[in-house]
C-alpha cells in the first residue's frame, strides 16, 4: 500500500521538474536570442540645441567653407550645429547622442551625436535664407524621428521585423544575398544583384515608368548598392534609377553610383589602382557613401559601397555595407574589418566618397 500511495507523489515530483526544466531553457533560450539581437539605438544625452529662431537672434553663425563647399551652422561657443554642403541634399545636424552597436560580429561600438538626413532640396549658398530651407529645418533640427543611421541599422544580424500599416515588412535582418552554387568561401560565395524591391518582395515602378518584378530567390536580401537604395531611396525617399543607364536618380550598381554626377564628389575617384588610395580622410563626414575597388576581375569597375559613420570609441572610422562574410549589413570584422583607417582590406582598397 505504501509504494502504491508513493507513485503519485513521484509523478508529481517529475512533472514539476519537466516544469521546472522547461521553464529555465525557455528564459536561457530567451537570455540567448537577447544577445544575439541588436541592442536598441539609445539616446543617452540631450545637449542644449537653440531653436532654428536663433539664426537671427546672434546666438547662432554661417560660415562658408571650402574643399568641399559647403555652409556650417555654428553656436555661441563656435561648435558646429549642422553641415550643408553644396550640390547634396544630405545634411549633417547636431543631436541627442546615441550608441550603435552589432554585438552579433564586432565589439566595435559607434556613439555619435550625428543625424544625418535628406533635405527636399540640394543646397546652394544662401539657401539658409529661403523658405524651404526654413521650415525644413525648423521640423527636423533636434527631431529624434529616424534618421538614415536608424534606418540603416534596422536591417543588421538580429533586427526585428517592421511593417507598415498594410502589412509590408520594410525592415528586419536583411540577407546579402542567395547562396551561389558555384561560389564558395570567400569566393563569391553568395549571389549579388538583390535589390531593394526583392528584399520587399514586391514589384516596384521607377519615376521614368520602368516596372521591376522581385525574385523570390532574393526575397529579404539586398547587396552593397541595394542596401544603399534600400536605405536611401525607399526609405529616405532620394530618387532612383531603374539601373545605371536607365533613368535618373540613384543608379543601380557602386559603379554607377560612384560615377555619376549627383551629389558632391568629397572625395574625388582618380582611378581603381593601388595608388588611387585617397589620403584626405579628413573631409568624410557621416553620411558620406564610400567606394572600393575589391575584386580585379571587375577591371575598371568600382565594386562595392558603404555608409561612413563616423569614428567608433576607439578612434577608427567605420562604414556600414552589406557583405556576403556576414550574409548582410555588418560593422563587423569578418571578411575584413569595416575601417577605413589603418592598412586593413577595406582602407586600403576605398576609393572615392560622395556626398549625396
Amino acid at each position: 500500500m505504501a509504494k502504491k500511495k508513493t507513485r503519485p507523489v513521484v509523478h508529481a515530483a517529475v512533472v514539476l521538474g519537466l516544469l521546472a526544466s522547461s521553464a529555465y531553457l525557455t528564459v536561457e533560450l530567451r537570455k540567448d536570442e537577447q544577445a544575439k539581437a541588436p541592442a536598441v539605438q539609445a539616446v543617452t544625452d540631450t545637449p542644449q540645441l537653440e531653436s532654428s529662431k536663433g539664426q537671427q537672434g546672434g546666438k547662432q553663425t554661417w560660415e562658408r567653407l571650402n574643399k568641399p563647399d559647403r555652409s556650417v551652422l555654428r553656436g555661441e561657443q563656435g561648435q558646429v550645429l549642422a553641415t550643408f554642403t553644396d550640390k547634396a541634399r544630405t545634411a549633417t545636424l547636431r543631436g541627442p547622442s546615441r550608441t550603435f552597436t552589432e554585438p552579433a560580429n564586432t565589439k566595435s561600438r559607434v556613439v555619435t551625436e550625428d543625424w544625418v538626413r535628406l533635405m527636399p532640396e540640394p543646397w546652394r549658398e544662401g539657401a539658409e535664407k529661403e523658405k524651404w530651407f526654413k521650415d525644413w529645418f525648423k521640423e527636423f533640427y533636434g527631431s529624434e524621428e529616424d534618421d538614415v543611421f536608424a534606418s540603416a541599422f534596422q536591417y543588421i544580424e538580429g533586427a526585428p521585423v517592421k511593417k507598415d500599416d498594410e502589412g509590408l515588412a520594410y525592415a528586419g535582418d536583411a540577407n546579402f544575398g542567395p547562396l551561389n552554387p558555384n561560389g564558395s568561401e570567400g569566393n563569391d560565395l553568395r549571389e549579388e544583384l538583390s535589390d531593394f524591391y526583392d528584399y520587399l518582395g514586391i514589384p516596384y515602378t521607377f519615376r521614368d515608368g520602368t516596372t521591376i518584378q522581385p525574385e523570390t530567390k532574393r526575397a529579404r536580401s539586398v547587396d552593397c548598392s541595394g542596401y544603399m537604395r534600400l536605405v536611401w531611396g525607399y526609405r529616405a525617399r532620394y530618387p532612383l534609377a531603374a539601373s545605371d543607364r536607365v533613368g535618373d536618380g540613384l543608379p543601380r550598381t557602386a559603379n554607377g553610383m560612384a560615377r555619376s554626377d549627383i551629389g558632391a564628389d568629397v572625395l574625388p575617384l582618380k582611378g581603381v589602382g593601388a595608388g588611387d588610395r585617397p589620403t584626405a580622410l579628413g573631409v568624410l563626414q557621416p553620411g558620406d557613401l564610400v567606394f572600393f575597388k575589391l575584386d580585379a576581375r571587375t577591371k575598371e569597375r568600382l565594386d562595392h559601397v558603404g555608409i561612413y559613420l563616423g569614428h567608433d570609441t576607439d578612434g577608427h572610422k567605420i562604414f556600414l555595407s552589406s557583405r556576403e562574410e556576414v550574409n548582410g549589413p555588418t560593422i563587423g570584422d569578418k571578411g575584413g574589418t569595416s575601417r577605413l583607417d589603418g592598412n586593413g582590406y577595406y582602407a586600403t582598397t576605398l576609393r572615392s566618397a560622395k556626398r549625396l
